[in-house]
């Protein structure tokens, strides 16, 4: 019996939603009918050169698209036509203003964590709230940071031992396709208020998290580092919290002993292995680091802010469709599909 798939646009073609086309199109119950954009440049004509199918997001851009060389299958409304669920990856506000527009012709809408919570009122993250996004209309996948917290928070609190947590986060300047016009240099710009956003983000998901964030940007444009002062409910050993967050998804060890020292180990690694794009989807966190002192715990990792929230999208698609109703049950096909680990080095 042939299954019918999930039939998914993406509109927006960057950073984002090129991962999220890529991944949509290893899921077995899933079809990437088409992607939508409004620019010509070297981005979108990858799409192009990859076969994808491509549509201008505004009517008024298909004619520059075409004499750029790209062949247009039509307009996002032609696109929306033929999908269930949209992958909105636009840029931060744009996406807000195209909701009402994925509600006229009644298909479902995800968001990116550029959006306001306000816009879906729900905020995503599959381990952590699955279930109750099963038949939405919309929901917003969180940020890349946000996502990391939510995925080692609730790893320990899976194993009864998360009290409270206080982290600090060590944000990337910039993304990488951006570096030659914009960042910072030679500096660190702290952010202007304690907690950071990501705490407060952190509990749209789990709203009874104990947890605040401090952060700042330094100078460089790869990646985030995480260091976290955790207070558990009680006296664990190490191997006790090793083991939680074995336990959780989307957790992968690395070892300063394997010589991953830093964050550019880790991003040399990726690509050592293959990885497409050098896309890293899991939280790496440094097993030899990891430190525990009776009930207290410290821990660091390094998150890949251009790709770890590209599972999670895929798992949204799920939930908002009601085709999957376990979390674990997609999570299971995501991270099978895609190839996710939950340790990057055979020993």
């Amino acid at each position: 019996m042939t299954v019918k798939k999930i039939r998914v646009a993406v509109n927006g073609y960057g950073i984002i939603g090129k991962r999220v086309a890529d991944a949509v199109k290893l899921q077995p119950d899933m079809e990437l009918v088409g992607v939508a954009d409004v620019v010509s440049d070297y981005r979108v004509q990858a799409a192009a050169v990859l076969s994808l199918p491509i549509y201008a997001s505004l009517p008024d851009r298909v004619e520059g698209m075409e004499a750029a060389g790209i062949p247009v299958a039509g307009t996002l409304s032609d696109l929306l036509a033929q999908v269930d669920v949209v992958v909105d990856c636009t840029p931060k506000g744009i996406g807000a203003k195209n909701l009402e527009r994925y509600r006229e012709v009644g298909i479902k809408a995800i968001y990116q964590g550029g959006e306001k919570h306000s816009l879906t009122g729900h905020s995503f993250v599959a381990q952590a709230n699955y279930e109750t996004a099963l038949g939405r209309d919309t929901t917003r996948v969180v940020s890349c940071n946000t996502t990391s917290t939510v995925r080692t928070l609730l790893a320990l609190r899976e194993a009864g031992l998360l009290k409270k947590a206080r982290g600090v986060l060590m944000r990337r300047a910039t993304d990488p396709w951006e570096s030659d016009h914009s960042g910072i240099m030679n500096t660190i710009v702290p952010e202007p208020h304690i907690p950071s956003h990501q705490g407060p983000d952190a509990q749209t998901v789990v709203p009874d998290l104990d947890v605040v964030t401090i952060a700042a940007k330094a100078s460089h444009t790869q990646t985030h580092n995480h260091y976290w002062i955790v207070e558990m409910t009680r006296e664990a050993s190490r191997e006790e919290v090793i083991d939680a967050f074995r336990a959780a998804p989307r957790i992968a060890f690395i070892r300063m002993a394997d010589g991953i020292v830093a964050l550019n180990s880790t991003i040399e690694l990726m690509k050592d292995l293959g990885r497409p794009r050098g896309d890293m989807w899991e939280v790496a966190l440094w097993e030899d680091v990891l430190t525990v002192n009776g009930s207290e715990l410290y821990y660091t990792y390094q998150v890949y802010n251009e790709a770890i929230v590209v599972p999670e999208t895929v798992d949204a698609i799920r939930a908002l469709s009601g085709t999957v109703t376990d979390g674990r049950e997609s999570i299971r096909m995501t991270d099978e599909a895609m190839g996710i680990r939950r340790d990057f080095l055979v020993r």
